[in-house]
């Protein structure tokens, strides 16, 4: 296997642009898909499989091509970061939605809890055995993380909220375990809800992490903060995160942040002193592609408040709202402005 560098390696947050080809992308814009969107697949269901593994065979090569050392599969076999595991498991009822509404005013299809949540089968075993076959590149796999994926559902079941968000925990557990057994490098909890309830994420979103991440010995675990998707919240992104020093008692080895679209205050890095900190260098909300001395700036920026061992380079979030064109673009950037800052750790005997 590749060996990513010893200092400010790179990596992507999760999604690659998938091809319009294999799915209809209007049709994920405006609400972040909950449930399963099969409507939305352009190729037909005997053929999906296929076209899907296709497509991320795609997705890796762009990876590779462009420099990035830590990969992922490019979520292309997922409508949205959490469709497939939010309906992979017992207890739910994907196939019959409730509708609410979110945040940005659009109604959504979320699934139902209709039983004790639990997970019976692996969900995402066998695209973490496909992407582990195809590259030699050290990999991750994402998966939404327990407090997230209670905010995403009508509960119909459970009387305490808070059990549910552990129930939750220990379907990412088994998942995540079966994930490392087959050579996983990286494993990744999305937790973009954390933000929206401080309050209850101070209670339990710590104990629910560490309890997923429980027995993980071998990968590194990582937890992913964001802002939104750029494509569908714009520019109306806060600058601070609310969370971000209680996540920091988490045991994750690494908290993955956005920072470069919303301008993030670094100084809030100091609290993550424990922890390897992803940052976001590639602002998604701008389809320009940002040169690789721009991306060296970014990650210069960082070096005040993380040592270089600390360091990872990566997009602000996924990219699966970006033209494909400019992700392999921005991803080649970030890959010769991590390059940049090595060299001159080196120099200077970092």
């Amino acid at each position: 296997m590749i060996s990513p560098p010893a200092l400010v390696p790179t990596t992507v947050v999760g999604s690659h642009p998938q091809p319009g080809w294999l799915i209809d992308r209007r049709r994920l814009l405006g609400a972040v898909p909950r449930v399963r969107v099969p409507d939305a697949w352009r190729v037909a269901p005997e053929q999906l499989a296929e076209a899907q593994d296709d497509a991320t065979l795609l997705a890796i090569a762009d990876m590779e091509r462009a420099g990035v050392d830590i990969i992922s599969d490019g979520e292309c076999r997922r409508e949205s970061y959490s469709s497939a595991f939010a309906t992979g498991l017992e207890g739910i009822d994907g196939s019959r939605p409730a509708m609410l509404t979110n945040a940005t005013g659009f109604s959504v299809a979320v699934p139902r809890v209709v039983g004790r949540v639990r997970r019976s089968a692996p969900v995402e075993r066998r695209a973490a055995q496909f992407l582990r076959a195809a590259t030699n590149r050290p990999i991750k796999v994402t998966l939404p993380g327990p407090f997230t994926l209670s905010r995403q559902v009508a509960n119909e079941f459970y009387d305490d909220p808070d059990e549910l968000v552990m129930d939750y925990a220990d379907a990412l557990n088994a998942e995540l375990r079966d994930l490392e057994a087959v050579g996983v490098d990286v494993l990744q909890l999305d937790e973009p809800w954390l933000r929206t309830d401080p309050g209850a994420a101070e209670r339990i979103a710590v104990t629910a992490i560490d309890r997923a991440f429980a027995g993980i010995e071998r990968a590194s675990t990582a937890v992913h903060l964001c802002f939104g998707y750029a494509a569908v919240v714009g520019d109306s992104k806060p600058s601070a995160y609310p969370f971000l020093e209680s996540l920091a008692a988490c045991s994750a080895d690494q908290i993955s942040i956005e920072a470069a679209q919303p301008k993030l205050d670094l100084a809030v890095l100091d609290a993550l002193r424990h922890k390897t900190v992803v940052l976001g260098v590639l602002d998604l909300g701008d389809t320009r592609v940002e040169s690789a001395e721009v991306v060296a700036g970014r990650l210069r920026a960082a070096l005040a408040h993380v040592e270089p061992e600390r360091l990872i380079g990566a997009p602000d979030c996924g990219m699966k709202y970006v033209p494909r064109a400019s992700a392999c673009a921005k991803l080649a950037s970030l890959a010769a402005g991590a390059a940049i800052v090595r060299a001159e750790l080196a120099g200077a005997g970092a």
